[in-house]
């Protein structure tokens, strides 16, 4: 089956709104390679990008959690039953529709938004497995890559897509660091009285292993708290996984 001309949504979260718009750029570009029609929805009062909530759960304020998760909802909703695939970039904040949101919404309100969410590299390998991805990647963008898994990919067994996402550029070496939390943990990363530990956290295996890499090796970690902490332990960029991907697709000729 040909997959060109299927429309998909691409949900951009608030971290890669303002912070990290080249992500969301990167993915976009990919998608539309690959020959999806992408909507990329905003909330119809306007104003603010449509967020998660997941920021207000993390600190215990639940009311206003489920304030900003129902203009989520209500943005995402109409495409959803349409049967639309919802695709997210950040782990913590498109796992929560598939996680949080159960609890905090009736199943009827939430039920088509929860099962077709994915993340971006689930979508792919899913498309890929099905026969239906037509995506030209070309290998020269990395000959190696170190992966390391957000402990929501790890929580929810989507580390497989990642790796096999990554693989889809040809001759890519895949190697994933057998590491615990980055230790950024959302805020605990930069909180005075958890600073310590966080670091104990990251040291245990990441930031030794990042900087043990060849310089030529490309660190992909698809959380933003991930990506902060390896920078600044060890002072070495990591990308999201749609960066590399969009990197393999300036290869062609």
């Amino acid at each position: 089956a040909d997959a060109a001309g299927r429309e998909v949504v691409l949900w951009v979260d608030t971290f890669n709104t303002y912070q990290e718009p080249e992500n969301a750029r990167a993915a976009l570009k990919v998608l539309r390679a690959a020959g999806y029609k992408v909507h990329c929805p905003s909330p119809a009062d306007g104003g603010r990008p449509a967020c998660c909530g997941r920021t207000f759960l993390s600190a215990g304020l639940v009311a206003q959690a489920k304030a900003e998760a129902s203009r989520l909802i209500e943005t995402l909703r109409p495409y959803a039953e349409r049967g639309l695939p919802i695709i997210g970039l950040e782990p913590s904040c498109l796992l929560s529709l598939r996680d949080e949101y159960t609890v905090l919404f009736d199943k009827q309100l939430v039920d088509s938004i929860t099962k077709q969410s994915f993340l971006l590299e689930e979508f792919l390998v899913a498309e890929q497995e099905s026969g239906r991805l037509k995506l030209a990647l070309h290998a020269g963008a990395a000959e190696k890559v170190l992966l390391h898994g957000h402990c929501h990919q790890k929580a929810f067994g989507v580390m497989t897509a990642v790796e096999k996402a990554l693989r889809l550029v040809p001759g890519l070496e895949v190697e994933t660091v057998a590491s615990s939390c980055c230790g950024m943990a959302g805020s605990f990363g930069y909180q005075a009285e958890t600073y310590d530990l966080s670091m104990k956290m990251a040291e245990a295996d990441l930031l030794p292993a990042v900087r043990q890499a060849d310089q030529t090796t490309m660190i992909v970690a698809d959380g933003t708290s991930c990506r902060h902490q390896i920078k600044d332990g060890s002072a070495r960029q990591a990308v999201h996984v749609a960066r590399l991907l969009e990197a393999a697709l300036a290869k062609q000729s």
